[in-house]
């Protein structure tokens, strides 16, 4: 079931009592990474906005990004078991600009290494327990080692129209074949123009069923207006509920069809 905007605080915070139920500590929320990232990454940030108005405490793991002497992230914190920089890195921080953010690029790739799947997220993870949110982003050669077999609906954006379609389907085909996941497909749109609104939702059709017929895993389609922050919290609680809190178990939410989001 995908979270609509009715109710959006208390479905926000069920999620988390869930968490604390099961006591598998942060929300793994996968977003996939490509080569132009400035949409992906100004999306990025209004989205971690969301969820910590959602009352999330989150940690981002940004594999675009490479650790180093100067710039401590994901690599060190495998090695040492303990986050870098203490202080700044408070999981009480409720304020967007305070958000933290750690490069992963390597330590990510280690762990794929090392043979990814179940023992590697949960290397992942446990330093993290802190957090009611952990963001990965990474692009799909990086993410799908580490995803193989979860219950993650990763989340993969694009632009208005047929713009970064081709890309798009190309982030669907390398989860599909390499982790066994379908994704979530976010397209990004400005101000309210029907004519374009139409134009992009006959290309997440097209994009939905090629995937179908080509990979077998259709993928749930939204179209989301990036200057409407209710349909941001909308997208928010989407990539909460295809996030997984215990990474161990296998995932087995299948769909018939292409589920498109006809909102709009």
């Amino acid at each position: 079931m995908w979270l609509e905007r009715a109710g959006t605080t208390h479905q926000g915070a069920g999620l988390q009592r869930l968490n604390a139920q099961t006591g598998a500590g942060p929300r793994l929320l996968p977003v996939l990474a490509t080569p132009d990232s400035h949409l992906e990454l100004e999306t990025l940030w209004q989205l971690c906005a969301q969820l910590q108005q959602l009352g999330y405490a989150v940690m981002v793991l940004d594999a675009s990004a490479r650790e180093g002497a100067h710039a401590p992230g994901l690599a060190q914190v495998l090695q040492t078991h303990s986050l870098p920089l203490q202080a700044t890195l408070d999981a009480s921080a409720a304020d967007a600009a305070l958000l933290p953010v750690l490069p992963a690029a390597l330590g990510l790739r280690r762990l794929a290494q090392q043979g990814g799947g179940a023992a590697a997220l949960r290397r992942l993870v446990t330093p993290f327990r802190a957090y009611g949110a952990l963001l990965l982003y990474a692009p799909p050669a990086l993410a799908a080692p580490l995803l193989q077999g979860s219950a993650c609906t990763p989340l993969a954006l694009t632009g208005a129209g047929a713009q970064g379609m081709v890309a798009c389907y190309l982030q669907l085909k390398h989860m599909a074949l390499h982790a066994g996941l379908r994704c979530t497909v976010a397209a990004m749109t400005g101000a309210e123009d029907a004519r374009r609104t139409a134009q992009t939702r006959e290309a997440l059709q097209a994009l939905a069923r090629s995937a179908s017929q080509m990979l077998g895993l259709a993928p749930h389609t939204t179209q989301i207006r990036a200057d409407q922050p209710r349909e941001l919290r909308r997208l928010a609680l989407q990539l909460l509920e295809g996030g997984c809190a215990n990474t161990t178990t296998a995932h087995h939410n299948d769909y018939d069809h292409p589920c498109i989001d006809h909102s709009h």
